[in-house]
């Protein structure tokens, strides 16, 4: 595709977003662009467009010649994947919206890009209507970028918000998100987190130049998080957010998961509520800068892929810039964590490098403290249903004093630690903090 080349575009896909794309292109005559065929998967259904632009056969869309552009649109991955990769080998421009397929076939459509020489565009994939791929492809295109977290799925942050701010159960508040069209009648993707984790896995392919797959990286959701733990949060003038976040150790390697955090009000982060997205870019230079918006929605996604689509009329294309930087995913850093739940004998105090502080009410417990984060993976608690884990604002620790590793082991020793009251774990609290 050549710079000024009218974009003749096969739609796959009619939904919300794929109808609004139809109506503003529809209105904006000077992209000099024009849907030629949509492929539909319901033939019968009443639609808002002349009928015969509507065809069930999507190789009508991918072997048509004059379509030079595809805009993909539906929500199967597995579908989603067959037709980007057939329309790449076509010599056909992309466009897509489709987070999961992208994250999980990265890999694939990189070695496509490159052996078809064909431009490939997904700024709706994470975000919506905020512009972080593009940000991170012109701007941030060198290696003096620090980190970048934010959070990346609208529906658990509207829950968490009504969770904090009104303190309505997490059950009510998920309900009445989905009410309001916030999260799908199978909220799953949302509120595990693995919409977050899609978007992360290609955040940080074009932040730092690593690609790999959304298993490779820890992601824990909402659902584990208790009514306590938004009571903590108020009396400890927090909030809580999803974060999906990568940092770059000093050791050049990449820090990368999505977890829920305690966001202090410190943060940019801390006053986005409800359906709204919000990202921090931080580097070297610049220090932090903040990107805010709608993530997800008729308007704001179609925002984004038509600008994607607006993007090809000169060329346009992600370069990758990265990709040679030979960056890797660590597991060697620590975290800290609060971690709550109903019996202290119910996590392995032993897994811990220290521990900060230490609660104990009727309801429920909960302890601060910092562990490596390959050590609360492979634990045998971390992913009980019971316990909840929030990290710390700050909470990611490169190196740790050996001193207290010493010392909080010597006081560990011995099964008879866990018996112990919260005056206990006070006085070794005291101790710790006068090492």
């Amino acid at each position: 595709m050549k710079t000024g080349d009218k974009l003749t575009i096969g739609l796959f896909g009619f939904g919300v977003v794929g109808q609004g794309i139809y109506e503003v292109l529809q209105q904006s005559l000077s992209l000099n662009a024009n849907i030629k065929k949509i492929c539909i998967k319901e033939p019968g259904k009443k639609r808002e467009a002349p009928a015969d632009l509507f065809t069930t056969d999507y190789e009508e869309l991918l072997s048509d010649p004059e379509i030079n552009v595809i805009v993909e649109l539906i929500n199967d991955a597995g579908e989603a994947f067959k037709i980007v990769s057939t329309a790449l080998k076509n010599g056909k421009a992309v466009v897509t919206a489709n987070k999961k397929m992208v994250a999980e076939h990265i890999a694939e459509l990189l070695q496509l890009q490159e052996q078809y020489d064909t431009p490939f565009l997904y700024e709706a994939a994470v975000c919506g209507s905020i512009p972080i791929i593009r940000n991170l492809e012109e701007y941030y295109d060198n290696d003096l970028l620090k980190s970048i977290c934010g959070i990346v799925n609208g529906s658990t942050n509207y829950i968490l918000t009504k969770m904090i701010d009104e303190q309505m159960p997490y059950p009510k508040a998920l309900e009445k998100a989905q009410f309001l069209g916030f999260a799908e009648t199978d909220p799953s993707l949302d509120v595990l987190g693995i919409d977050a984790v899609n978007k992360l896995t290609i955040l940080i392919a074009h932040a730092y130049g690593v690609v790999t797959h959304p298993q490779r990286l820890l992601h824990v959701g909402i659902d584990r998080l208790n009514p306590f733990d938004a009571k903590t949060a108020e009396e400890k003038d927090f909030v809580i957010k999803l974060i999906a976040q990568a940092i770059k150790l000093t050791n050049g390697k990449i820090a990368a998961f999505v977890l829920p955090h305690y966001i202090d009000k410190s943060s940019q982060l801390y006053a986005v509520k409800d359906e709204f997205n919000g990202v921090v870019i931080q580097s070297s230079l610049a220090d932090k800068q903040f990107l805010y918006g709608k993530g997800a929605g008729r308007y704001p996604t179609a925002s984004a892929v038509l600008s994607d689509i607006s993007a090809l009329r000169y060329a346009y294309r992600y370069e990758y810039h990265k990709l040679n930087t030979h960056a890797e995913i660590t597991d060697d850093f620590y975290l800290r964590i609060y971690c709550s739940f109903e019996k202290i004998t119910q996590i392995d105090l032993k897994d811990f490098e220290w521990v900060e502080e230490f609660h104990s009410q009727e309801v429920r417990q909960y302890l601060i403290g910092v562990i490596q984060f390959k050590k609360l993976i492979a634990s045998n608690w971390f992913n009980k249903k019971i316990i909840s884990v929030i990290v710390c604002p700050d909470g990611v620790i490169e190196e740790i004093d050996t001193r207290k590793v010493k010392k909080l082991s010597h006081l560990l020793a011995g099964s008879h630690f866990v018996e112990k009251t919260s005056e206990t774990l006070s006085n070794l609290t005291k101790e710790l903090s006068g090492i």
